[in-house]
């Protein structure tokens, strides 16, 4: 048996020999060194054992070996599940397992064997990996992947259509045959599904309706170990039939009654039908169509897509007064019915329609839209173009009136009598506007004289037939200009004509000139243009610098007629190559409108009448001043009568120019001003009573402030001035410059400017023309 381990080992671990050799063994003595090392190795019996063993514990799992002789050797092992879950007899290398193993959970364990010297524990060989199997029993049934399971199929699908795939697990070793083999069966709704071995769940009737059921909840069970009553567990599939387009629709009701009135808008909503279709909206296409009746041509019906009713319209007009009820027959049909799922009833359903039509108070009805009416241009013999009619729909038949809404272009061109006669107040001219437009309305009469609020509208549209009323006019081109020695026959410019008339495909203009003294001919070029050339050429500067051409342009209208034109020509200095070097500018010409002459009139006129009021004003004031003249009072008396002045002075200049004061200190100390010769004694007042005393003078002023304090009509008094008395015997009388202008006197005040600056605010009031007046 000795040489049998010793052979097993030599097999199994033949790598290990030079590793072996290269060691000592420490637990011998030195008086073995000089015999040759012994080669070792582990040897065990294959480590097996079963899952779920159910006999008492521990369980033999197998023996580990190794070939040391050696009385202390010790057997240990090490690892994760060492002396836990396995442990080993460490003098005989028994290996046990202390707990029951279950493959599903750990297949196979790794642990390492050592054998030591018990006394020094020290290492007789080197450690060993080996590796414990468990070997699988079918202990686990199949596990559905999910409890539930969903699927779908097309409704009245054949028989063996695929709806969906189930599948289950078994966590037993797959390698053993038997023990992960999973079948499955239907054990609830086997008459409508079944299942194969895949797990694939399929049809077994072609008649499944939607319409009938739409859900299916059936149960598959799954088992192992075929052909024994191994473990199973079951889940449930919800299998749901799709919709397929195979039902057609069916009218709700047998007869449909609607009631509109007759002024429904073409097009308007009158009614809806409905229809009951057991498809999903999706294969809801429900087409209407009439099969009885003689008003297809007046209604229309139109499926709506989204309710899949159908709505009922009017094509035309409804009229209570010609038809007051329809009837007709309807049908309902889908054309998108798969025709293989045919069912028993009928491809189309048909429903009665009744539609009532009530009376509405309708507008006027005009006979006839558009109007047009056509009138020669300027013809003033033509007053009345025509008339528009209109009449009253309803039973009533009420009078109508006529009346003018709109026009175009806007005036009184066009008029409308009440009773809808066409005229023009005048003649009318194309070139203003080749076609007038009215909007006439028309309005019932009610029963006490107003009008009703309801109304309809017709164009009128009036078209003006031209006349040759409008001569030919020259396009003036750019400047016309000619080199003072151009060549005869030289082209200078060519011009063309318009005409505000209209022309005919035959018209042409004829183009000639006023006058043949003149160095410029003219050549027709037959296209409606000319040419305008140099006659005999050699132009003189000197004698005319600019030539003014006339030009007759004429039509060949009915009357003919023509105008003159007069073409500017500039004569210029050219250089050798015939380029223009220097010309004369030419005053422009400049147009003024009909509308800017009127307004110049307007405003020379009222400039007139502006001066003609100032003039009247002056000679009124001249005759005032001709009567105050005789009343035989002086003009110091008069002034005296002005007992308000609204004005303030000169201000601070004023006070500058003449200081009162000097006067005053004169009347209180009695001091005569130093007597100087000077002109200002030429105007002294004749002597009088020279005694003026300050009692006076603070009396009148105290009965002016009196009236000022009493009158509330006065101004404020801040701006109340007095001068109704200035004293006695001024010997410059008033100062006031308010009768400056109307004084009579002769006196030349300019001598006030040699008196110095104290009197020149006196010389600048006085020193004015004496024909200057004054209006206040």
């Amino acid at each position: 048996m000795n040489h049998l381990i010793l052979l097993f080992s030599l097999f199994l671990a033949p790598a290990f020999a030079d590793k072996e050799s290269q060691k000592t063994n420490q637990n011998f003595s030195s008086n073995s060194a000089s015999h040759k090392r012994l080669k070792r190795d582990w040897i065990w019996n294959q480590m097996h054992i079963k899952e779920e063993i159910d006999t008492p514990l521990p369980h033999h799992v197998g023996k580990i070996t190794s070939s040391v002789r050696n009385n202390n050797a010790k057997y240990i092992i090490e690892g994760e599940y060492a002396n836990t879950i396995f442990k080993v007899e460490e003098t005989s290398g028994d290996v046990y397992a202390f707990e029951r193993l279950d493959r599903e959970k750990k297949a196979e364990y790794e642990l390492t064997a050592l054998i030591i010297d018990r006394r020094n524990n020290q290492s007789l060989e080197p450690p060993s990996k080996f590796i414990i199997k468990v070997y699988d029993i079918n202990d686990n049934a199949p596990v559905f992947v999910q409890k539930v399971f969903n699927g779908s199929v097309p409704e009245m699908s054949p028989v063996g259509t695929s709806v969906t795939k189930v599948t289950a697990v078994d966590a037993d070793d797959p390698t053993v045959t038997g023990h992960a083999t999973v079948t499955y069966q239907v054990i609830k709704g086997d008459e409508y599904f079944t299942v194969d071995d895949s797990g694939v769940i399929s049809t077994t009737r072609a008649d499944l309706d939607r319409e009938n059921q739409s859900t299916y909840e059936i149960v598959v069970k799954a088992k192992d170990a075929p052909g024994s009553s191994g473990d199973s567990s079951t889940a449930t599939v919800i299998i749901t039939l799709t919709d397929i387009n195979d039902n057609f629709p069916v009218f709700k009701h047998p007869s449909f009654h609607f009631r509109v009135p007759e002024n429904i808008s073409v097009g308007g909503e009158v009614g809806r039908v409905k229809v009951e279709d057991i498809d999903e909206p999706q294969h809801r296409n429900t087409t209407y169509s009439f099969v009885r009746g003689d008003y297809r041509d007046t209604f229309e019906i139109v499926a709506n897509p989204f309710t899949n009713e159908g709505i009922i319209r009017p094509k035309k007009p409804l009229d209570f007064e010609k038809v007051a009820e329809y009837r007709f027959n309807i049908e309902a049909t889908d054309p998108t019915v798969d025709l293989r799922y045919f069912k028993v009833g009928g491809s189309r359903s048909i429903s009665t329609v009744t539609i009532e039509v009530t009376d509405v108070d309708e507008p006027p009805v005009f006979t006839k839209l558009p109007y047009e009416f056509k009138v020669r241009e300027n013809d003033p013999e033509i007053r009345t173009l025509g008339s528009v009619w209109a009449h009253d729909p309803d039973a009533a038949k009420r009078k109508i009136r006529f009346i003018r809404r709109r026009a175009s272009p806007n005036g009184d061109y066009i008029r409308v009598s009440d009773t809808g006669i066409i005229q023009i107040p005048k003649p009318l001219d194309r070139e203003f506007s080749s076609s007038y437009n009215i909007t006439v309305a028309a309005q019932e009469i009610l029963e006490d004289g107003r009008l009703s609020d309801r109304e309809s509208h017709a164009q009128v549209h009036v078209i003006v037939t031209d006349e040759n009323d409008n001569a030919p006019e020259l396009v003036y081109p750019e400047e016309p200009r000619v080199c003072e020695n151009a060549a005869p026959g030289k082209v200078i410019i060519r011009i063309s004509a318009t005409d505000k008339d209209e022309i005919s495909p035959r018209g042409y203009f004829k183009y000639s000139l006023a006058t043949e003294d003149s160095n410029f001919s003219l050549v027709e070029n037959y296209d409606n243009t000319a040419n305008i050339t140099v006659k005999y050429g050699q132009f003189n500067r000197e004698l005319a610098k600019i030539h003014y051409l006339p030009v007759i342009i004429s039509d060949n209208g009915d009357p003919e007629l023509s105008s003159t034109n007069t073409l500017v020509i500039s004569v210029c200095k050219c250089n050798e190559k015939g380029n223009f070097t220097f010309c004369e500018e030419r005053a422009k010409q400049v147009g003024v409108s009909l509308q800017a002459l009127v307004a110049i009139f307007i405003c020379i006129f009222t400039i007139i009448v502006f001066f003609a009021v100032i003039i009247l004003l002056i000679l009124l004031r001249k005759r005032h001043k001709k009567d105050l003249s005789g009343l035989g009072r002086n003009v110091a008396e008069i002034h005296e009568q002005l007992v308000t002045y609204d004005e303030e002075g000169g201000g601070e200049m004023d006070t500058t120019s003449y200081d009162v004061s000097v006067l005053n200190s004169v009347r209180k100390n009695g001091i005569k001003p130093e007597l100087v010769p000077s002109p200002y004694a030429q105007v002294q007042k004749p002597p009088g009573n020279l005694t003026s005393g300050a009692g006076e003078m603070e009396m009148m002023i105290e009965v002016k402030k009196d009236e000022a304090d009493n009158d509330r009509d006065l101004l404020p008094y801040d701006t109340l001035h007095i001068y109704g008395y200035e004293g006695a015997e001024s010997i410059a009388e008033s100062l006031s410059s308010l009768g400056s202008g109307s004084s009579d006197s002769d006196i030349d005040y300019d001598f006030l400017n040699d008196w110095g600056p104290r009197f020149k605010m006196l010389a600048e009031l006085y020193g004015s023309e004496q024909n200057e007046d004054f209006v206040y």
